[in-house]
């Protein structure tokens, strides 16, 4: 079972080198394939999760060379649940892309750049899962990052362009203080594989190991998108093609939870930054929460909740006890899938009606009876209702901070409790706006043709060809003529004000609305309703197998024996 656990990373990559020497050919072959390894990723995520639960941590080490010299790959329970997750989130994603694609009728964009990137970003996920040493998981990262800058600036609008720019600077920001602080932990202890580490961290003088700890914390607290290290993610998500944006904003925050879980718990038990955690969370739940009150874009109040609800995860680390890991496993997990849903939601509604501006959208309940469905019961479920997975791990998590007790460990229920009462106002307010209300006069009519985004700034000389071009897209698209509604991009000659969504293709092409959404955007998004729905049927074993998790993590004894053999 041990051979099995490189090969979540190293399928997708070896996919990805046949796709590139295909090229732009073979469509559906392509398609086929992209399907196939991520399926076959999901399996095997499965059952690496499976067998390590009934025998303990499985590890490998590549070239059979032992740490600290070789590449150790380790799954736990953890690691397993994580990998599970994401799979399954991932393949609903390529699928709903595989839709978007086939809708745009641009086969050329999503089989000649989407898909070698899409994997790749795969394969660096699950290296991150994966890694056992800290080298690793910043391989990992990279691997992850460099598809992740592509898949953010496909299309080479501007509007991308200028979002994409602040995160590849941020995230190098990251990188370089990731080096240093690899190259710090390497020069007082010898190693940088973790199980070694977990020994020999612990003869490190205090002040050391709490910075090389600060250190760490800041790397994946700006992955992780904790306030205040969070101000580049409102503006860089949003912009993408809904699948992109979906997948980075349900998954890619949480690889940075991970991290800080498996360093808090592995190399730094009894940590003395926990106040900092703590107060981290609590701003985290706030700020985000807040900001999510005041927007009026569903990409950014979506956004904005991240920021917030990514302050529960963090409470749970920060209160390093069992039911408090295990509470924040339960809600990573959760809140992957519905995170990632609802940003699926938003990219039906903005190709169903041209726009996710919840002024401009109405009568959604009555018109769309499936989309409403669709968002509700996911939005109900990130409010956290009982009895809904959402529900759980807040409570799982509050409990906790109660047994805890402290002034933070109470300060962070009652904050806890704030930030749950007004996520679910936003998310009425969103239903209100979008589903329950009358469509507001003016409203997208069927066959608006959405402008590119590659003329979007005012005044350009090259508007009125970007018009006549979206115009015969349009008329290609069956979706009928450009003068159907107003647009909402440069090519209509109106302005397009700050931080606004321009919506677009894969390629920055223009789109056409239509009330008859593509069928694979709608099953994939009906399965990751259920795959959500799921977590609050199995929540009992899902709770089970969270505290054995934590217990592991706690324990620490189980991982490093499975890595050093002792």
């Amino acid at each position: 079972m041990n051979a099995l656990v490189p090969l979540p990373v190293l399928l997708p990559l070896c996919v990805t080198g046949l796709k590139l020497v295909i090229g732009p050919r073979l469509h559906r072959f392509q398609r086929f394939i992209s399907l196939a390894v991520l399926g076959a990723v999901l399996v095997l995520s499965v059952l690496l999760m499976v067998a390590a639960d009934r025998h303990g941590p499985l590890s490998v080490h590549l070239g059979d060379f032992a740490p600290p010299v070789g590449i150790t790959l380790v799954a736990d329970r953890l690691s397993g649940l994580m990998l599970t997750v994401s799979s399954a989130v991932t393949l609903l994603v390529l699928v709903y892309s595989l839709g978007q694609g086939m809708a745009d009728r641009d086969d050329q964009a999503p089989v000649g750049v989407f898909h070698p990137a899409y994997l790749i970003l795969v394969a660096g996920v699950s290296c991150t899962f994966l890694a056992g040493d800290l080298v690793n998981l910043y391989v990992g990262f990279e691997i992850m990052l460099v598809a992740s800058f592509v898949l953010l600036t496909i299309g080479g609008t501007a509007t991308r362009i200028r979002a994409g720019s602040t995160y590849v600077i941020i995230s190098l920001f990251s990188s370089v203080l990731f080096l240093v602080a690899i190259a710090m932990t390497y020069a007082v202890a010898g190693t940088v594989n973790f199980a070694q580490l977990a020994g020999r961290l612990q003869d490190v003088p205090i002040g050391v190991r709490t910075l090389l700890e600060a250190m760490l914390l800041t790397v994946f607290a700006i992955k992780a998108a904790v306030f205040p290290l969070a101000a580049w993610l409102p503006d860089s998500y949003p912009t993408a093609p809904a699948p992109v944006t979906a997948v980075f904003a349900g998954l890619l925050t949480k690889v940075g939870v991970y991290s800080m879980l498996r360093t808090q718990t592995l190399l730094f038990p009894g940590h003395r930054l926990g106040d900092l955690l703590m107060l981290a969370a609590l701003a985290s739940m706030a700020v985000g929460i807040l900001g999510a009150v005041a927007q009026t874009d569903l990409k950014r109040v979506l956004s904005f909740t991240l920021i917030s609800h990514i302050g529960y995860m963090v409470f749970g680390i920060g209160l390093a006890g069992r039911g408090s890991i295990s509470g924040a496993i339960v809600y990573v997990a959760h809140h992957i899938t519905v995170q990632t849903t609802l940003f699926l939601v938003a990219g039906l509604i903005e190709r169903r009606d041209g726009t996710t501006e919840l002024t401009r959208l109405g009568g959604l309940a009555k018109s769309a009876p499936l989309l409403a469905v669709l968002f509700f019961v996911p939005a109900m479920n990130l409010a956290g209702i009982p009895p809904l997975s959402g529900f759980i791990g807040k409570l799982g998590l509050m409990r906790a901070g109660v047994d805890a007790g402290g002034g933070w460990a109470w300060a962070l229920v009652a904050g806890s409790a704030a930030t749950s009462l007004l996520t679910l106002y936003v998310m009425a307010k969103v239903w209100n706006l979008a589903f329950w209300r009358d469509a507001p006069p003016g409203a997208e009519e069927e066959g608006l043709v959405l402008e590119s985004a590659e003329d979007d700034e005012p005044g350009d000389d090259e508007d009125a060809e970007g018009a006549g071009a979206a115009g015969d897209a349009g008329d290609a698209g069956g979706g009928g003529e450009s003068g159907s509604g107003k647009a909402t991009g440069s090519g209509s000659g109106l302005p397009v004000p700050a931080g606004a969504v321009v919506s677009a293709g894969f390629l920055g092409q223009s789109i056409t609305t239509t009330k008859r959404l593509p069928w694979p955007m709608l099953a994939a998004t009906g399965v990751a309703v259920a795959l959500g729905l799921s977590y609050t049927v199995l929540g009992g074993p899902l709770t089970t197998f969270t505290q054995a998790a934590a217990t592991e993590l706690l324990a620490r004894t189980p991982y490093i024996e499975a890595v050093l053999g002792r």
